[in-house]
């Protein structure tokens, strides 16, 4: 049974007291992060202890991981890094002989170690956009079905129960890239996934400063699997950058509040500029995927998308701009933007995905507008 803080408090309290340790007296109410490769094992007669080398444990990872159990609801195992945990994933359930469903329009690396390392040893690769259509034909034989909802960089949702229930039937589990919606704004395990994957790179920590990704599993056994994964292949996160994401996760409630807030004044500014060809972002009621995204997602959050007439559009919209960054990553304090097309992505040369920052609504507001302005020639 995992021991989690009672649901009927607020995604606040949980956040701020999610895998904290007693109280007790002349202890800091957040314990600093453990460095040891090594620790003392006792007498030769003794158990060995649950730390034991630094590779195997640390009692750094075990309270980020409780912490974030929690707000995903269920056993979470932390990796180096999300690709470290996506990997992870795909190599330990994707079995030779059998097929592996991947979003077409999901993460480029992710499909890169399927078609290129997986696809040799013997799996079957199957690619669909999240948007669909999902014809049966995609589960037969498939061990693992990968979901990335919603999707990077579009924002396309899919229906995390129903294809839980048809992947299931199946024989197949099913995993979520929960990264953009975070525990707070989407929880699929409680809608029938086996797993949740994730970057804690982006807004779980919140503050563009580290490295890290994590699953999460509702069945312990599992999880187990993904550890004894983690230990032997190595894809071990550092005490710091775990201690800096927990102390990170205490802020994810009010961080998500305010970029969900400027995702929301910026998607309505965007959509009504003649400048921008087309906005997505799951909480506009004209996108189309508001309806399903009002039902499955707890909150919209602070990701979105548009795009701009030219890549020399985008490269004016930056030298404008005072607030928002080029930057790859998202989730951050500070608004950044991502030219898409720069990476391979098979969108177009203006098309950007914008993470909204923290700053103040009406700032981040004008700084946009003027800056549209001005690729707009």
């Amino acid at each position: 049974m995992i021991e989690q803080h009672s649901t009927a408090i607020g995604d606040g309290t949980r956040c701020v007291h999610a895998g904290r340790a007693g109280d007790g007296i002349g202890e800091p109410l957040h314990a600093g992060p453990v460095f040891a490769a090594a620790y003392h094992l006792g007498p030769p007669e003794a158990p060995t202890p649950v730390d034991f080398y630094g590779r195997s444990a640390n009692p750094t990872w075990r309270a980020l991981e409780a912490a974030i159990g929690e707000l995903d609801g269920g056993h979470t195992v932390l990796f180096a890094s999300g690709m470290a945990a996506v990997s992870a994933t795909l190599r330990l359930l994707c079995r030779p002989g059998s097929a592996v469903v991947l979003p077409a329009d999901g993460y480029y690396l992710a499909r890169a170690l399927a078609t290129e390392e997986l696809a040799p040893l013997g799996v079957q690769v199957r690619e669909v956009p999240t948007a669909g259509p999902w014809p049966s034909s995609l589960f037969d034989g498939a061990s693992l079905v990968l979901l990335e909802t919603p999707s990077n960089p579009r924002l396309d949702v899919c229906d995390i129960a129903e294809l839980a229930d048809r992947a299931h039937a199946a024989g197949a589990l099913l995993a979520v890239d929960n990264t953009t919606a975070t525990p707070l704004g989407q929880r699929p395990l409680a809608l029938g996934a086996d797993l949740v994957v994730a970057s804690d790179s982006k807004a779980l920590s919140g503050h563009s400063d580290l490295v890290l990704g994590h699953v999460t599993s509702a069945d312990p056994e599992l999880a187990g699997r993904l550890a004894t994964a983690r230990n032997r292949g190595g894809a071990v996160p550092g005490p710091f950058e775990t201690w800096l994401a927990h102390r990170g996760l205490g802020t994810l409630d009010l961080r998500l509040a305010r970029q969900a807030e400027n995702a929301a004044a910026l998607a309505t500014a965007l959509g009504e500029h003649p400048g921008v060809l087309e906005v997505r972002w799951p909480g506009l009621p004209s996108d189309p995927s508001f309806e399903l995204a009002s039902r499955q997602m707890r909150r919209f959050g602070g990701v979105l998308s548009f795009e701009l007439p030219s890549e020399a559009a985008v490269g004016r919209f930056l030298a404008t701009s005072s607030l928002v960054a080029s930057a790859t990553s998202f989730g951050g304090l500070s608004s950044s933007l991502d030219r898409r097309a720069r990476w391979g992505d098979l969108v177009g040369p203006g098309f950007v995905r914008m993470s909204a920052g923290c700053e103040d609504t009406a700032d981040l507001l004008a700084d946009v507008l003027k800056a549209l302005d001005a690729a707009a020639g």
